[in-house]
């Protein structure tokens, strides 16, 4: 065989190894990028997870960005009236049962809304859950449409300062069946998870905070209009001032 045929069949072995070494390469190249694909998905479903879990652990009732309160009456009203109160708090159940045909009356007729900012202070100073257990009942009963009725029941069937009965669950359900179309399943198991406890917490915080230091604190337009007991607020006096800002 000549050297010329000899470096010709050597040539074509070294491109036909060359060409295998790059297919090889190549394959190596194409699982390389094949397992960084799934990693990068796994890792992508992973964080969606992640991002559903945390939202799903917040509050879940769009309202854990900050302490918001709750809401009744029409946004367009005149008046606003703010009010701090504890469903364990026996001067705010007084305030309740003494104010509240006033309050409903104005609010049905677009004079007046209010903002309920709801606390947990009992709780701490007396022990228990009851404070908590209750605002969260009450925020589930406001995913419901129910809030108002709930919590006039909660002040209603009030127990005694130091006794932890709204610390039972089954009693706050219980409760609900006075309240027309709150019971169910929904309503059942916002309670028993205690959905809305961050934001009782959160809630619970700012009042701590406000520089407020006694519930029910009672605020028309930002004026604390309950505090004074020299001169008390009567109903018929809330009345006339929520319609002297509306006149």
């Amino acid at each position: 065989m000549s050297q010329k045929n000899r470096e010709g069949k050597r040539s074509a072995r070294e491109r036909l190894r060359e060409q295998r070494e790059r297919e090889r390469a190549a394959d190596k190249r194409l699982r390389v990028l094949k397992v960084a694909g799934a990693m990068a998905a796994v890792l992508g479903v992973a964080a969606v997870t992640g991002v559903v879990v945390a939202n799903q652990g917040d509050d879940g009732g769009g309202d854990t960005a900050s302490a918001k309160p709750i809401t009744q009456g029409t946004g367009r009203a005149a008046a606003t009236l703010t009010v701090y109160e504890d469903f364990r708090c026996p001067a705010c159940a007084q305030f309740e049962n003494a104010f509240r045909g006033t309050i409903r009356e104005l609010e049905e007729a677009g004079k007046l809304k209010t903002e309920y900012h709801i606390v947990t202070i009992i709780d701490g100073n007396m022990g228990g859950n009851g404070s908590k257990y209750a605002a969260n009942a009450a925020a589930c009963a406001r995913d419901q449409g129910k809030f108002r009725p709930y919590h006039d029941v909660l002040f209603s069937n009030q127990p005694g300062e130091q006794d932890d009965a709204f610390g039972d669950k089954k009693r706050l359900l219980r409760l609900a069946g006075k309240v027309e179309g709150l019971e169910g399943p929904a309503f059942e198991k916002c309670v028993e998870d205690g959905r809305h406890g961050t934001w009782v917490e959160r809630s619970n915080n700012a009042f701590l905070e406000s520089g407020h230091n006694a519930t029910p604190t009672v605020l028309l337009d930002g004026e604390n209009v309950y505090a004074d007991q020299s001169d008390p607020l009567t109903p018929e006096k809330l009345k006339r001032m929520v319609e002297a800002k509306t006149a």
